[in-house]
């Protein structure tokens, strides 16, 4: 009777594990997306965030979430990964918002905007001064869902192939440059230029175009930028620390179990760090590298600076009288970069200018 009694529970609880198994099979389900990139895979490091990403997206499910990445090119061009999500092409990108200020001018401000914040600040405000709210209802009346997903700290501010000397040298200049820091330029007399990385190289040898920006050294020097436009200049004003955007199509983004939605998010938040980190390492010895070889690096004259900031400042106005997203959230972005701005005054500009004076000594 025993003997039976056991034989009996023992076949309930293989009944039971076998409805059970299923049960958890399906709270954790097999996963397959696709991410297009808008840039191409020599540039390892910018291109690697959304690798990181789905890297860590992978472990953090036991792979039962995996996701594809495809360069640019391989599935849209750079400049269109954020279309593809939008209309269910591919289910993610890895993108810069402001590539899509032709769609909306505020889709600039999410990544970076002329004399806005730097990287540490922009990812102060995103995540704990409510840009990512502001954004996240922005971005979902496009279908989307965005996160960061990479910063590459304030940005050279490009290659030229003749000197600037002053503001009027700007005039009539043919330059390749993204977001709405074109419309800036536009203000000083430059002919902006908005072309995908890969296509920027043969653009300024041919003389298409009469200066390029890009990232920073390591990228630059990649992409054999001082082969062609031996003027170096530098700060990119129009990124101070530019986001690099994660973006999910929202019907497949709230399809998803909580858990893996909870996995897209902290792997995009490694993924930021890490790119930054990257960045940081790699550019110094870039700059060195390529001042050795004969580059010409050189600051903007004080009136260029000057000129750009009060375009800038027009600029926004101008948008903000008709648009009533941008003016609600550039204004936020103004607030935020006021307050920080007086305590970087305060402590980290007062120690870091110290540390630079101090350099050559050791």
């Amino acid at each position: 009777m025993q003997r039976r009694q056991f034989v009996q529970a023992a076949g309930a609880g293989l009944a039971a594990a076998a409805v059970a198994s299923p049960a958890v099979a399906q709270a954790n389900p097999e996963v397959k997306w696709r991410l297009t990139s808008s840039f191409p895979k020599s540039l390892d490091t910018i291109y690697g965030g959304a690798e990181i990403m789905a890297k860590q997206v992978a472990e953090l499910t036991d792979g039962k979430f995996q996701i594809q990445v495809f360069a640019a090119g391989e599935i849209v061009p750079g400049l269109q990964a954020l279309d593809a999500v939008q209309n269910g092409t591919v289910e993610a990108c890895h993108t810069v918002s402001y590539y899509y200020v032709g769609k909306d001018p505020t889709f600039a401000i999410a990544s970076a905007v002329p004399f806005g914040l730097n990287a540490r600040q922009q990812n102060s405000w995103l995540l704990q001064g409510g840009g990512n709210e502001l954004f996240a209802e922005f971005y979902k009346k496009y279908n989307l869902v965005g996160v960061p997903c990479g910063n590459t700290g304030t940005q050279m501010g490009g290659w030229f192939r003749k000197e600037i000397k002053s503001v009027a040298d700007m005039n009539g200049l043919k330059m390749r440059i993204g977001g709405i820091a074109g419309q800036v330029l536009q203000k000083l007399g430059s002919v902006p230029q908005q072309i995908a990385g890969g296509d920027i190289y043969p653009a300024l040898e041919k003389g298409t175009i009469d200066a390029a920006e890009w990232v920073g050294p390591y990228d630059d020097e990649k992409l054999g930028f001082g082969k062609v436009a031996p003027f170096y200049y530098y700060p990119g004003w129009w990124e101070g620390g530019p986001t690099v955007h994660a973006m999910f199509n929202v019907e497949k983004f709230n399809a998803l179990p909580k858990a893996y939605q909870a996995a897209l998010i902290n792997a995009a938040a490694y993924a930021n760090t890490y790119m930054q980190a990257r960045y940081d390492m790699l550019n110094p010895t870039s700059l060195k590298r390529l001042v050795g070889q004969g580059v010409q690096l050189r600051p903007f004259p004080q009136d260029v600076m000057e000129a750009s900031l009060k375009a800038s400042n027009e600029l926004y106005a101008e948008i903000s009288a008709k648009n009533a997203d941008f003016k609600k959230i550039i204004e936020a972005m103004i607030a935020y970069r006021n307050d920080q701005y007086l305590w970087w005054q305060v402590a980290e500009y007062t120690y870091d200018s110290f540390m630079i004076r101090n350099r050559p000594r050791g």
